[in-house]
């Protein structure tokens, strides 16, 4: 701070304002940990003796990608990594950085390793999000040893990142923190008086402590969020002791953005698939709505219920595609949340609704023929009799109207060379048991 009669900044203004930018971070900032001996959780990969561990300490990490869900620990490990080695760091975010930015640290690099013998470490945070041409400008660094790579992603990196790049790092898969370590976190941050919550007259109830970690998802980010907001939020008693209730705890944490990396989304999407096919309405609801809640467009939902309603329910009950559309039509009228209640309506009704794939199959067959057979010699008496000659008039007129005789004559539609295909099987189940007797009845089933 300047002074006015001294005309001059002291030290200790100087170091307060360091304090105050410090104490202006989130606390999940504030207790990042920067040793190992503080790091929270992963104890499959860090543990001592481990291999990760030892290449830390020898400082002999070679390229390397974090992979797991947010609030794990994959960027405070990088961290740690940065500060225990001797070598020099870049950090570098793949959302914002260009192939410019890879260049530049690619030369660093090379100068470093040349003057100085240092060699360097790139931190990517997101790396998931390099294209190829951003991971290409990197990988000659990476094959020859210039750059140290070090990576951190939510999402599958055998999926969604180069393999070039892939191939040559060491893959270690980071798993959701447990309510334990989370819980010993938050206890910590609500002891330290430096970096924590310490220097608040706190006292957060057990249950309030419990559901914080447990709400978290593994999350420990969104636990200490929790926990700050909390604590910062509550009013203090008469005696200025600020009393954290479960009800707090409830409140601060609300429900977790129920976020999910790429191979959980498509996991989660498969289960709902195969819920909707086995007639599991509990089990159907439960991830339609866990998608939902984690950020994935209610539309696509939608969708794989129309798409179910005819494919799995088919004609055994041909009203389920009809509850499934107007559940479209409700909820783009209605919007979230009231466009729920038709989207449950339809998902029940098409697990609980009779099944048959008869007419999946008929499609899928029909659609065999017609990509191999190909076969386009329409029966005459079935082509458009506005053109051609006298003679292929004359054969039009060979067509049997089916309602001059009840309804349906037997007749041949198909092409010679298809003449005995007989795609759609109806099941003895629902709707589709009185189709099969009427075919019978008829004289229609091949």
């Amino acid at each position: 701070m300047y002074g006015e009669r001294t005309g001059k900044y002291s030290y200790m203004d100087l170091f307060d304002f360091n304090d105050n930018e410090e104490q202006a971070k989130p606390l999940a900032e504030r207790m990042r940990a920067s040793t190992m001996k503080d790091f929270v959780g992963q104890s499959h990969i860090v543990s001592e003796g481990s291999l990760l561990r030892r290449a830390i300490a020898l400082d002999r990490l070679g390229s390397c990608i974090f992979w797991g869900p947010p609030g794990c620990g994959k960027t405070t490990l990088a961290n740690i990594i940065a500060a225990q080695t001797n070598g020099e760091f870049i950090k570098l975010n793949a959302v914002n950085a260009g192939v410019a930015d890879v260049k530049k640290a690619v030369d660093q690099a090379r100068n470093n390793l040349k003057m100085f013998g240092k060699r360097t470490y790139l931190l990517l945070d997101e790396c998931h999000r390099f294209n190829k041409t951003q991971s290409d400008s990197l990988l000659p660094a990476i094959e020859q040893g210039t750059i140290l790579f070090i990576g951190s992603t939510t999402e599958n990196p055998y999926a969604s990142m180069t393999p070039a790049i892939v191939s040559r790092c060491r893959v270690f898969e980071f798993l959701p923190l447990t309510t334990a370590e989370i819980k010993g976190a938050l206890l910590r941050a609500l002891s330290d008086k430096r970096k924590g919550l310490g220097k608040y007259d706190t006292q957060v109830e057990d249950a309030a402590v419990d559901h914080l970690a447990e709400s978290a998802g593994g999350d420990l980010r969104t636990a200490y969020n929790a926990l700050e907001l909390a604590v910062l939020t509550t009013p203090p008693t008469a005696e200025g002791k600020i009393v954290v209730t479960l009800k707090d705890a409830e409140q601060s944490i609300q429900r977790k953005a129920l976020s999910y990396n790429e191979d959980l989304y498509y996991d989660i999407l498969s289960a709902f698939c195969k819920s909707l096919r086995g007639s599991d309405s509990t089990a159907a609801l439960y991830y339609a709505f866990r998608l939902i809640e984690g950020g994935c467009d209610p539309i696509l939902i939608f969708r794989r219920v129309i798409a179910h309603s005819a494919e799995d329910v088919g004609m055994a009950d041909p009203n389920a595609l009809v509850v499934a559309t107007s559940a479209l039509t409700a909820f783009q009228n209605m919007g979230a949340p009231e466009g729920f209640l038709p989207l449950a309506e339809a998902i029940v009704y098409v697990c609980e609704a009779e099944k048959s794939v008869a007419t999946a199959q008929a499609m899928w067959a029909a659609q065999k023929d017609a990509r191999t057979a190909s076969d386009d010699d329409v029966p005459k008496y079935l082509r458009d009799n506005s053109y051609g000659s006298k003679e292929m008039k004359a054969e039009s007129g060979k067509y049997l109207y089916p309602h001059n005789f009840g309804g349906w004559v037997r007749q041949q539609y198909l092409p010679d060379s298809l003449k005995d295909r007989d795609y759609y099987k109806p099941s003895d189940r629902g709707y589709e048991k009185l189709v099969s007797e009427i075919r019978k009845r008829k004289g229609m089933t091949k």
